[in-house]
């Protein structure tokens, strides 16, 4: 745990009591903070009480006179499309506003680090799509090298569960829009921004709000090194803006879409070689193609964020070539389940929006493609292109008959998943992949993409079994 640094003998509220909620409040305790809980679910109020922890409704008049800062979860709206009454009500009374991103980045850095002869660092990771495998990466990568790492935040523990760093270590945190948005402080050592698509955009009012929220991991604290997705405008925009000059290396430049010619540090992928360029000059290659783990040109985008946030902290081109071959990429992100008869199937139930979609569409050929869900803002037309690739759709959800006439390809309104894996099974051929990509969010037949991905590898598991 990381104790809560500069809230000692003060009261400091909580509101929302998932796993990023609970942790806060343990972490303040142990730094010596009164802490006061709520959440509008009463079970969740159970558990924290059940710890020892007072909850107190706090949209009560003089709620906040004697509470010095408001600690709120990633998922309760603080701006758009309205404050909740809490965050409202604290605004009003003056209170500081902050999330466990926040309380994090005040609280990492202790005086043992005096001691120490190699001071631990943070690398965090924001964008839009490809950040959790991009994180899990970077972890596998430093794991690799024999350094001391641990993943947090979006992914793997909470910010606050993970252990005081040791001399060396460092952390590695996915940080979401709706992480970055809030957090009072954020001062990492190397940031990667990966790229952007539009996604959550009620939470931002739109794109320049979300670009805005993802931009603050830059421009807070300034990292010493910043890793920039420039194949979208913003991320060009935001990598011009944190350079002093053509030749600046504090910024590391990543393309998938074209070769890099600037004086600068450039990290880009073409046709499977991700290349890495310093003055104008090739300072290393690897051959992406054969690395099992990685497939197709996102995951090629990933490689390279990954590899430059490693170069950023010293680690040498081979270790990172050799780690790149022993990663066996994450469940639900083109993670491959099994082959049985020619016939691959492949689960990327975290594609959730058009543009992951379609990036997974493209890293494969002849795809039987399982599509559909809770449909994102802004409709399909950016499947037209990558569909290419598909021989037919086979659509799940609630809304399947209406998602599916947006497709450019053949497709059958199957809207479970257990007839749209039983169809692709029985039309595939030999060569054929049977790709999850929903293109969509999972509510409104699953709890969450994990879940629906669970659900379409264990079926695909009966069959390689039967």
């Amino acid at each position: 745990m990381i104790p809560v640094q500069g809230m000692r003998g003060l009261k400091v509220a909580v509101l929302g009591l998932g796993r990023s909620g609970l942790s806060a409040a343990r972490a303040l305790e142990a730094g010596g903070a009164e802490v006061v809980c709520w959440d509008d679910n009463q079970a969740a109020r159970a558990v924290a009480e059940a710890e020892g922890f007072a909850c107190a409704e706090l949209t009560k008049q003089d709620a906040f006179d004697d509470i010095a800062r408001l600690i709120v979860s990633p998922g309760i709206p603080h701006l758009y499309p309205a404050p909740n009454t809490v965050i409202a009500a604290a605004l009003e009374a003056g209170v500081p506003v902050d999330n466990d991103i926040g309380l994090f980045f005040q609280s990492f850095a202790t005086r043992e680090w005096n001691t120490f002869e190699t001071a631990p660092r943070v690398i965090a990771v924001t964008g839009s799509n490809g950040k959790s495998t991009t994180s899990a990466l970077i972890h596998h990568i430093l794991e690799h090298a024999g350094r001391n790492s641990q993943l947090a935040g979006n992914i793997g523990r909470g910010v606050l569960d993970i252990e005081p760093a040791p001399n060396g270590g460092v952390v590695v945190l996915e940080l979401s829009s709706y992480q970055t948005d809030l957090a009072r402080n954020l001062t990492p050592d190397v940031a990667v921004f990966t790229n952007l698509s539009p996604d959550h955009l009620d939470r931002h009012a739109g794109m320049g709000g979300y670009f805005a929220a993802k931009r603050r991991l830059f421009a807070e604290g300034g990292p010493d090194r910043a890793v920039i997705g420039v194949d979208e405008q913003e991320g060009a925009f935001l990598a011009g803006q944190l350079s002093e000059g053509a030749v600046d290396d504090r910024v590391i430049r990543v393309s998938v879409d074209r070769k890099l010619a600037g004086r600068g540090w450039n990290v880009f992928a073409r046709k499977g070689f991700l290349s890495e360029y310093r003055n104008g000059k090739q300072a290393a290659s690897i051959d992406l193609r054969d690395v099992a783990g990685l497939p197709g040109e996102h995951n090629h985008q990933n490689a390279c964020s990954a590899y430059a946030a490693c170069r950023a902290i010293g680690i040498a081109p081979k270790v990172i070539e050799a780690a790149f071959h022993s990663f066996g990429g994450l469940p639900h992100r083109s993670q491959t389940i099994g082959e049985k008869d020619g016939v691959r199937f492949v689960n990327d139930s975290k594609a959730t929006n058009v543009d992951s979609a379609a990036k997974a569409l493209a890293a494969f050929k002849s795809i039987r493609w399982i599509c559909g869900g809770l449909e994102k803002e802004g409709g399909l037309d950016g499947l037209s292109d990558a569909s290419a690739t598909v021989k037919k759709a086979y659509v799940i959800g609630r809304e399947a008959a209406g998602f599916a006439m947006q497709l450019s390809v053949e497709a059958e309104v199957c809207t479970t998943m257990e007839v749209a894996v039983a169809r692709a099974i029985e039309e595939a051929e030999a060569g054929d992949v049977v790709l999850l990509a929903p293109a969509a969010a999972s509510f409104d037949q699953y709890d969450s993409f994990e879940k629906r991905g669970d659900a379409f590898a264990a079926l695909v598991k009966a069959h390689l079994e039967a």
